[in-house]
């Protein structure tokens, strides 16, 4: 048996850990359980890609990580430990001061919505060191300057308005925003779903460079598949609100487990072979009033008499699925 102490332990390994994460929002037709009791870890210069369908609570995960809750928020538990510290234990204040874009930053979905229209973007750019490290305005401008050199942004952009950049220029100022501080942790919520494919490509590149070069760790959530593939280390899926499979980037790739995830793969398009894109017929289910059992079963091709039922989790550590059929092959 496991006690506490080498369980603590084992999560202050971790960059984060995240057990039976929680979070509904309160509607006039009931609870939607957007996270529904979501747990899993990541490492020290590990990507974890988070992937699934339009509503399926992959952006309501990341509002829960990083406290950026909504008023209408009915439920908010479970524990976030960042390092060692337990986060969801930290008051508002504590946490804004400790972990919000210090060890944890963010690059939002659309660059543009996220840069201030009438502040330039190197006033931006340093806010979070001459604010919330009282650092002075020179010194900040010289990290500022250093950081857009990493991220690839002209010096003299840094006198420039969010509106006078390209997207792709906006999406770099962005991702030099939130590693400004060398936080722990920078979360990408859709980085490049805004962008053409070629800039995408461009800004999946930086990101990796900047993984390698600085030790960094993300988590990109995204539903495309193509891109996050040149990024990822491990991906997890979401559908309906729980995470339905966590596996080894290079083994999701090749060999993905859960039905979801293998009609997920089959609607990429690939250069070579033949094989018919295939879809998946129906759409997610309402977060509203979530029937029991398999959530995917409506909608699975492979779904039998046990998919009334929620299945249990087969595997451990990074790599398990939640789907009956590998119950079954172990006779369980």
């Amino acid at each position: 048996m496991i006690n506490n102490k080498e369980n603590a332990n084992k999560i202050n390994k971790n960059v984060l850990s995240i057990k039976n994460l929680y979070l509904y929002f309160k509607t006039h037709a009931g609870n939607v359980n957007a996270v529904d009791n979501v747990s899993f870890d990541l490492k020290k210069n590990e990507a974890v890609v988070v992937l699934g369908e339009s509503g399926c609570g992959k952006s309501s995960l990341v509002k829960a990580i990083l406290r950026i809750l909504p008023r209408n928020t009915s439920r908010y538990d479970g524990k976030i430990y960042l390092g060692e510290d337990e986060t969801m234990c930290m008051s508002e204040e504590e946490y804004r001061k400790k972990i919000r874009w210090k060890r944890m930053s963010l690059v939002s979905q659309a660059a543009m919505t996220s840069l201030n229209p009438v502040l330039k973007v190197g006033s931006q750019v340093i806010e979070p060191l001459v604010i919330g490290q009282k650092m002075p305005k020179d010194k900040a401008l010289d990290i500022a300057k250093e950081m857009f050199q990493n991220v690839g942004v002209p010096l003299d952009f840094i006198g420039r308005y969010a509106f006078e950049l390209s997207g792709g220029m906006r999406q770099r100022v962005a991702i030099a925003m939130a590693l400004i501080t060398s936080p722990d942790l920078v979360i990408l919520d859709e980085p490049t779903s805004a962008l053409d494919v070629l800039t995408q490509c461009n800004i999946m590149n930086l990101l990796k460079r900047i993984k390698k070069e600085q030790d960094a760790s993300f988590i990109l959530v995204t539903h495309d598949i193509a891109t996050s593939s040149e990024l990822a280390t491990r991906v997890v899926v979401m559908y309906a609100g729980e995470i339905i499979e966590s596996c080894d980037a290079d083994a999701f790739f090749t060999r993905p487990m859960h039905p979801y995830s293998q009609k997920l793969m089959a609607s990429v398009p690939k250069l070579h072979g033949k094989d018919e894109l295939e879809f998946i017929e129906g759409k997610p289910p309402s977060l509203i009033g979530l029937k029991p059992g398999c959530r995917f079963a409506p909608r699975c091709e492979k779904r039998h008499g046990n998919c009334s039922q929620m299945p249990p989790v087969t595997g451990n550590g990074d790599n398990f699925v939640k789907c009956w059929l590998y119950v079954s092959s172990k006779g369980e």
